[in-house]
């Protein structure tokens, strides 16, 4: 989520400044407009979209600001490869978790509710007052003792102390509103301020487009009242409008200037549409940023280590048909070779290093023909099946017998990871049980738990009972 909502902020930032330094001064009003609602839209839409196409234009290492970047692991000393590597156990405290990120949304989202609904009571004591016009697209309601000018949807305010005059200019003003529904972009934009409360941008937004409709609105008019007049209407009108950012007001000192200033300026050259174009490549560049930072986002699968690779070579060789049983032992045992002198181990024959594998106390996991099961799991076929079973049996286990209240009793917070390597022995029995964690009382109750797991069918080599070590990762997390 928080990947999101940077991505979201970082492309609405990159539409306003292509809106503040290349559209900003061009005339061409609807556009503009068209421009500022589709670029805070599109904003949002991009992030969720990934096209895998763009995910090969840059290179990963480069996304790196957009993602998490996860490193290879680092293995010191010598690693055993007869140790089977058990998915990670979480576990929970039984402490609450506060999140206090989302309590502080939910606060400012409140309170950009409570604001819009006194502009909303702000907006209902308007409508109170008497309706002098009403006609099919609109009507005019006559505020009293007031010089105000403003427009929300399909209903024009006009102040009591205006003269015919004011009256007759503001109102062409007005209709131009109610005709392109410049309300509803207001709204829209007051919509996002409640949901993105903490988002700065979509205050600008809002501004730049109320801005927009008065360019919009003068354009129109002047089209049919003398520009002389219409400016000293401008400069003499008094100031008198409410606060009410969703509604569109004739009268604000803030905009009288630009708004004259526009009316001077002369129309904008057709080639400068031109700059429009500029929205494909920008949004060729997002949409890249978006595939490739959500082809990182995920966590790259870690390369399979020797006795994992010795594992998938013996299952597909065992699926095959077209090599005989004797063959396949000798392949096996060549691969075992190559595994033993590519740790620098001493070379011999490949039938040897077979034999002493199987005359050996423990066996690595990857080529055990049968591998221990776990009380429950008896009725399973396959040994794939059977790891699968095992591993959930344990993590339902540890989860269940893990003392969750020492986080509270050792003063802990956050994640506490444990790493407990065991060994089921020749009978089934768990043995050389040794931890390693961030305080000692978790080792010894992450000890105490892996110690009283039930016994088990031990696993087979050649039909012969053998050991098989497990390392087991257990992250306990503590509520603050």
């Amino acid at each position: 989520m928080l990947v999101y909502i940077l991505q979201v902020l970082f492309f609405q930032l990159l539409f306003l400044l292509v809106y503040e330094l290349l559209l900003k001064k061009e005339t061409f009003f609807t556009y503009n407009r068209w421009y500022l609602l589709f670029s805070a839209v599109i904003s949002f839409l991009l992030p969720l979209l990934k096209i895998e196409a763009f995910s090969t234009l840059v290179p990963a290492e480069s996304m790196a600001v957009f993602t998490n970047v996860w490193l290879p692991e680092v293995f010191i000393g010598n690693t055993p490869e007869n140790i089977q590597y058990l998915p990670a156990v979480e576990i929970s405290s039984a402490t609450a978790t506060v999140n206090w990120m989302y309590i502080a949304y939910g606060f400012g989202a409140l309170g950009s509710l409570f604001l819009l609904f006194r502009k909303y009571q702000n907006l209902s004591r308007l409508f109170r007052f008497k309706t002098i016009s009403a006609e099919k697209d609109f009507k005019i309601i006559e505020v009293p003792g007031s010089t105000i000018a403003c427009t929300f949807y399909k209903t024009v305010f006009l102040g009591e102390q205006l003269s015919e005059e004011e009256k007759q200019q503001i109102l062409s003003h007005e209709l131009v509103h109610v005709k392109q529904k410049h309300s509803l972009d207001l709204v829209f934009f007051e919509v996002l301020k409640i949901i993105f409360w903490f988002n700065p941008l979509v205050y600008i937004y809002q501004s730049r487009i109320s801005t927009l409709h008065e360019f919009i609105a003068d354009a129109a008019v002047v089209k049919t009242t003398e520009k002389r007049s219409y400016y000293e209407q401008l400069l003499n009108s008094a100031f008198n409008t409410r606060n009410i950012s969703f509604i569109n007001q004739f009268f604000n000192h803030s905009l009288i200037k630009k708004r004259i200033v526009m009316l001077q300026k002369s129309k904008s050259k057709t080639i400068a549409k031109i700059k429009y174009l500029l929205i494909l490549p920008l949004m060729l560049v997002m949409l890249t940023v978006v595939s490739c930072s959500m082809e990182n986002s995920e966590k790259p699968e870690s390369k399979d280590s020797l006795s994992e690779q010795l594992d998938k070579i013996k299952l597909k060789i065992e699926e095959s048909e077209e090599i005989s049983p004797d063959d396949q032992d000798k392949l096996v045992a060549v691969t075992i070779a190559a595994l033993e002198k590519s740790k620098n181990s001493k070379e011999t024959d490949g039938f040897s290093v077979t034999k002493e594998v199987r005359q050996a106390k423990d066996v690595p996991f990857a080529v055990i023909e049968q591998v221990p099961v776990f009380p429950g799991c008896e009725d399973l076929a396959s040994n794939e099946e059977q790891k699968k079973c095992m591993s959930e049996k344990i993590q339902e286990y540890v989860n269940k017998n893990f003392n969750t209240g020492l986080g509270k009793e050792l003063n802990l917070s956050g994640v506490n990871r444990i790493i407990v390597q065991f060994k089921i022995d020749k009978q089934g029995d768990i043995v050389e049980v040794r931890s390693r964690a961030p305080h000692p009382d978790l080792e010894v109750e992450a000890e105490r738990v892996i110690n009283s797991l039930p016994s088990m069918k031990p696993g087979k080599q050649g039909g012969v009972e053998v050991g098989v070590m497990y390392s087991l990762p257990i992250v306990f997390q503590v509520g603050e």
